[in-house]
Protein backbone atom coordinates (compact mmCIF):
# COMPACT_ATOMS: atom_id res chain seq x y z
CA UNK A 1 0.00 0.00 0.00
CA UNK A 2 1.50 3.33 -0.98
CA UNK A 3 2.58 5.67 2.10
CA UNK A 4 2.74 9.38 1.66
CA UNK A 5 5.87 10.60 2.90
CA UNK A 6 5.98 13.88 4.72
CA UNK A 7 5.72 17.16 2.29
CA UNK A 8 7.04 20.17 2.41
CA UNK A 9 4.71 23.58 1.89
CA UNK A 10 5.67 24.14 -1.50
CA UNK A 11 5.79 21.15 -4.19
CA UNK A 12 8.28 20.46 -6.75
CA UNK A 13 7.96 23.01 -9.70
CA UNK A 14 7.45 20.82 -12.72
CA UNK A 15 8.51 21.52 -16.36
CA UNK A 16 5.63 22.45 -18.56
CA UNK A 17 7.16 19.88 -20.66
CA UNK A 18 7.25 17.07 -18.30
CA UNK A 19 5.40 13.74 -19.30
CA UNK A 20 3.90 11.35 -17.58
CA UNK A 21 5.00 8.27 -17.31
CA UNK A 22 2.94 5.00 -15.41
CA UNK A 23 4.92 2.21 -14.80
CA UNK A 24 3.98 -1.39 -13.51
CA UNK A 25 0.67 0.07 -11.81
CA UNK A 26 -0.93 -2.55 -9.54
CA UNK A 27 -4.23 -1.46 -7.60
CA UNK A 28 -6.27 -3.27 -5.10
CA UNK A 29 -9.91 -2.76 -3.74
CA UNK A 30 -9.85 -4.79 -0.57
CA UNK A 31 -8.55 -8.10 -1.78
CA UNK A 32 -9.75 -7.92 -5.37
CA UNK A 33 -7.46 -6.73 -7.51
CA UNK A 34 -8.47 -3.76 -10.09
CA UNK A 35 -5.31 -2.95 -12.27
CA UNK A 36 -2.34 -5.27 -13.20
CA UNK A 37 0.64 -3.82 -14.20
CA UNK A 38 -0.46 -1.34 -15.98
CA UNK A 39 2.31 0.64 -17.66
CA UNK A 40 1.17 4.17 -20.19
CA UNK A 41 2.66 7.41 -20.68
CA UNK A 42 1.40 11.07 -21.86
CA UNK A 43 4.50 13.52 -23.53
CA UNK A 44 3.35 16.85 -23.12
CA UNK A 45 0.74 18.06 -25.85
CA UNK A 46 -0.27 14.57 -26.04
CA UNK A 47 -3.99 13.19 -26.05
CA UNK A 48 -4.33 9.55 -24.65
CA UNK A 49 -7.64 7.63 -24.06
CA UNK A 50 -8.03 5.20 -21.91
CA UNK A 51 -10.18 2.44 -23.57
CA UNK A 52 -12.32 -0.08 -21.99
CA UNK A 53 -15.86 -1.19 -20.25
CA UNK A 54 -17.21 -0.08 -17.34
CA UNK A 55 -15.54 -1.77 -14.66
CA UNK A 56 -12.03 -2.14 -16.60
CA UNK A 57 -10.49 0.01 -14.12
CA UNK A 58 -9.98 3.30 -15.80
CA UNK A 59 -11.11 5.17 -13.27
CA UNK A 60 -9.00 3.42 -10.93
CA UNK A 61 -5.86 4.18 -12.97
CA UNK A 62 -6.49 8.00 -13.14
CA UNK A 63 -7.20 8.27 -9.13
CA UNK A 64 -3.75 6.40 -8.82
CA UNK A 65 -2.54 8.96 -11.10
CA UNK A 66 -3.88 11.92 -8.53
CA UNK A 67 -3.44 10.13 -5.54
CA UNK A 68 -6.47 9.15 -4.83
CA UNK A 69 -6.71 5.62 -4.00
CA UNK A 70 -3.90 4.28 -1.14
CA UNK A 71 -4.16 0.71 -2.08
CA UNK A 72 -1.49 0.41 -5.32
CA UNK A 73 2.08 0.04 -6.00
CA UNK A 74 4.18 1.13 -9.06
CA UNK A 75 5.63 4.01 -10.28
CA UNK A 76 4.09 7.15 -11.19
CA UNK A 77 6.47 10.13 -12.17
CA UNK A 78 5.88 13.36 -13.73
CA UNK A 79 8.97 14.59 -15.40
CA UNK A 80 11.84 14.42 -12.69
CA UNK A 81 8.84 13.86 -9.97
CA UNK A 82 7.70 10.97 -8.43
CA UNK A 83 4.30 11.58 -7.82
CA UNK A 84 3.70 8.76 -5.58
CA UNK A 85 5.45 10.51 -2.16
CA UNK A 86 3.04 13.37 -2.70
CA UNK A 87 -0.59 13.52 -1.65
CA UNK A 88 -3.54 14.93 -3.97
CA UNK A 89 -3.25 18.78 -2.78
CA UNK A 90 0.49 18.47 -3.53
CA UNK A 91 -0.02 16.77 -7.00
CA UNK A 92 -2.72 19.77 -7.47
CA UNK A 93 -0.03 22.13 -7.28
CA UNK A 94 2.54 20.09 -9.01
CA UNK A 95 0.13 20.95 -12.17
CA UNK A 96 -2.50 17.83 -12.13
CA UNK A 97 -6.34 18.80 -12.61
CA UNK A 98 -8.66 15.93 -12.14
CA UNK A 99 -11.97 16.13 -13.22
CA UNK A 100 -13.90 12.98 -11.95
CA UNK A 101 -17.41 11.76 -14.05
CA UNK A 102 -19.44 13.43 -11.33
CA UNK A 103 -17.49 16.62 -12.76
CA UNK A 104 -17.40 18.11 -9.05
CA UNK A 105 -19.89 20.62 -9.76
CA UNK A 106 -22.02 22.33 -6.99
CA UNK A 107 -25.53 22.95 -8.38
CA UNK A 108 -26.11 26.36 -6.38
CA UNK A 109 -23.14 28.01 -7.00
CA UNK A 110 -23.13 30.17 -10.41
CA UNK A 111 -20.28 29.68 -12.90
CA UNK A 112 -18.80 32.28 -12.31
CA UNK A 113 -18.84 31.68 -8.79
CA UNK A 114 -17.18 28.14 -9.51
CA UNK A 115 -14.47 30.09 -11.92
CA UNK A 116 -13.39 32.78 -9.20
CA UNK A 117 -13.35 30.17 -6.40
CA UNK A 118 -10.40 27.84 -6.68
CA UNK A 119 -7.21 29.00 -5.81
CA UNK A 120 -4.29 29.50 -8.09
CA UNK A 121 -1.61 26.34 -7.23
CA UNK A 122 0.18 27.17 -9.89
CA UNK A 123 2.51 29.41 -12.05
CA UNK A 124 0.51 28.05 -15.09
CA UNK A 125 -2.97 28.64 -13.98
CA UNK A 126 -5.54 30.28 -16.00
CA UNK A 127 -6.80 33.70 -15.92
CA UNK A 128 -10.40 34.49 -15.65
CA UNK A 129 -10.39 36.26 -18.92
CA UNK A 130 -8.66 34.09 -20.56
CA UNK A 131 -11.04 30.73 -19.36
CA UNK A 132 -14.09 32.97 -20.86
CA UNK A 133 -12.21 33.80 -23.96
CA UNK A 134 -11.34 29.95 -25.06
CA UNK A 135 -15.50 28.67 -23.37
CA UNK A 136 -17.51 31.51 -24.20
CA UNK A 137 -20.68 29.00 -23.40
CA UNK A 138 -19.21 29.33 -19.54
CA UNK A 139 -19.37 33.30 -20.24
CA UNK A 140 -22.50 33.57 -21.76
CA UNK A 141 -23.76 31.67 -18.44
CA UNK A 142 -21.69 33.28 -15.51
CA UNK A 143 -24.73 33.97 -13.64
CA UNK A 144 -26.76 31.00 -13.72
CA UNK A 145 -26.82 28.65 -10.69
CA UNK A 146 -24.72 24.85 -12.51
CA UNK A 147 -28.01 23.04 -12.25
CA UNK A 148 -28.93 25.02 -14.93
CA UNK A 149 -26.31 23.78 -17.22
CA UNK A 150 -26.52 20.91 -19.74
CA UNK A 151 -24.66 18.16 -19.35
CA UNK A 152 -21.83 19.54 -21.74
CA UNK A 153 -21.74 22.86 -20.08
CA UNK A 154 -21.00 21.38 -16.67
CA UNK A 155 -18.09 19.70 -18.19
CA UNK A 156 -16.61 22.48 -19.59
CA UNK A 157 -16.76 24.25 -16.11
CA UNK A 158 -15.03 21.81 -14.22
CA UNK A 159 -12.21 21.42 -16.71
CA UNK A 160 -12.45 25.48 -16.63
CA UNK A 161 -11.96 25.52 -13.02
CA UNK A 162 -9.04 23.01 -12.52
CA UNK A 163 -7.42 25.22 -15.52
CA UNK A 164 -7.69 28.05 -13.42
CA UNK A 165 -5.83 26.11 -10.66
CA UNK A 166 -2.82 25.75 -13.07
CA UNK A 167 -3.30 22.44 -14.48
CA UNK A 168 -0.99 21.49 -17.05
CA UNK A 169 -1.74 17.68 -17.19
CA UNK A 170 -5.79 17.12 -17.19
CA UNK A 171 -7.02 13.48 -16.25
CA UNK A 172 -10.57 13.40 -16.95
CA UNK A 173 -13.07 11.06 -16.61
CA UNK A 174 -15.79 9.48 -19.10
CA UNK A 175 -15.82 13.49 -20.19
CA UNK A 176 -18.46 13.12 -22.58
CA UNK A 177 -21.05 10.95 -20.43
CA UNK A 178 -24.21 12.78 -21.14
CA UNK A 179 -23.10 15.38 -23.52
CA UNK A 180 -25.31 15.80 -26.38
CA UNK A 181 -23.34 15.81 -30.01
CA UNK A 182 -22.90 19.27 -30.52
CA UNK A 183 -21.30 19.79 -27.18
CA UNK A 184 -19.48 16.09 -27.44
CA UNK A 185 -17.96 18.07 -30.27
CA UNK A 186 -16.75 21.15 -28.81
CA UNK A 187 -15.47 19.47 -26.30
CA UNK A 188 -13.19 17.17 -28.60
CA UNK A 189 -12.02 20.58 -30.04
CA UNK A 190 -11.12 22.20 -27.10
CA UNK A 191 -9.50 19.32 -26.07
CA UNK A 192 -7.36 19.47 -29.23
CA UNK A 193 -6.83 23.29 -28.69
CA UNK A 194 -5.73 22.71 -24.95
CA UNK A 195 -2.88 19.97 -26.30
CA UNK A 196 -1.95 22.06 -28.75
CA UNK A 197 -1.16 24.43 -26.02
CA UNK A 198 1.50 21.96 -24.42
CA UNK A 199 -1.49 20.37 -21.79
CA UNK A 200 -1.44 16.61 -21.49
CA UNK A 201 -4.90 15.21 -21.61
CA UNK A 202 -5.33 11.63 -20.50
CA UNK A 203 -9.06 10.52 -21.02
CA UNK A 204 -11.01 7.56 -20.16
CA UNK A 205 -14.03 5.93 -22.49
CA UNK A 206 -15.81 3.00 -23.27
CA UNK A 207 -16.65 4.60 -26.52
CA UNK A 208 -14.57 3.45 -29.58
CA UNK A 209 -14.74 6.29 -32.01
CA UNK A 210 -13.39 8.68 -29.49
CA UNK A 211 -10.60 6.82 -29.05
CA UNK A 212 -10.26 7.72 -32.68
CA UNK A 213 -9.78 11.42 -32.19
CA UNK A 214 -7.13 10.87 -29.54
CA UNK A 215 -3.08 10.70 -30.22
CA UNK A 216 -2.19 7.27 -28.50
CA UNK A 217 -4.63 4.93 -26.28
CA UNK A 218 -4.26 2.45 -24.22
CA UNK A 219 -6.85 -0.68 -23.96
CA UNK A 220 -7.78 -2.05 -20.91
CA UNK A 221 -9.79 -4.85 -20.21
CA UNK A 222 -10.62 -6.64 -16.63
CA UNK A 223 -7.63 -3.99 -15.29
CA UNK A 224 -5.02 -4.99 -17.51
CA UNK A 225 -3.57 -3.56 -20.50
CA UNK A 226 -4.09 -5.19 -23.73
CA UNK A 227 -2.35 -2.59 -25.93
CA UNK A 228 -0.74 1.15 -25.71
CA UNK A 229 0.34 3.14 -29.17
CA UNK A 230 -1.54 4.76 -31.75
CA UNK A 231 -4.86 3.64 -33.30
CA UNK A 232 -2.63 2.59 -36.29
CA UNK A 233 -0.41 0.87 -34.11
CA UNK A 234 -2.96 -1.78 -32.37
CA UNK A 235 -4.82 -1.94 -35.57
CA UNK A 236 -1.63 -3.05 -37.05
CA UNK A 237 -0.89 -5.27 -34.18
CA UNK A 238 -4.26 -6.83 -34.10
CA UNK A 239 -4.23 -7.09 -37.90
CA UNK A 240 -7.80 -5.82 -38.13
CA UNK A 241 -8.84 -2.66 -39.99
CA UNK A 242 -10.99 -1.20 -37.19
CA UNK A 243 -10.49 -0.43 -33.19
CA UNK A 244 -13.39 -2.30 -32.35
CA UNK A 245 -12.24 -5.59 -34.27
CA UNK A 246 -8.50 -4.76 -32.54
CA UNK A 247 -10.14 -4.76 -29.02
CA UNK A 248 -11.78 -8.22 -29.47
CA UNK A 249 -8.72 -9.60 -31.49
CA UNK A 250 -6.46 -8.84 -28.56
CA UNK A 251 -8.74 -9.79 -25.75
CA UNK A 252 -9.21 -12.94 -27.05
CA UNK A 253 -5.59 -13.53 -27.14
CA UNK A 254 -4.91 -12.48 -23.39
CA UNK A 255 -7.49 -15.35 -22.95
CA UNK A 256 -5.67 -17.78 -24.67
Amino acid sequence: MTQFAPTPRSSPRISDRSMLEIADLSAWYGEAQALRDVSLRAAPGEIVTLVGRNGAGKTTALRCVMGLHANMRGSVRLGEVDLTVLDPVRRARAGIGYVPDDRGIYATLTVHEHLILPPKLADSAWELERVYAEFPALRERRGQPASKLSGGEQQMLAIARVLRMGARLLLLDEPTVGVDPQLRVQLWEGFRKMAAGGISIVVSSHVMDEAERCDRLGLIRFGQLLAEGTVAEIKAKAGVERLEDAFLKLSEVSES
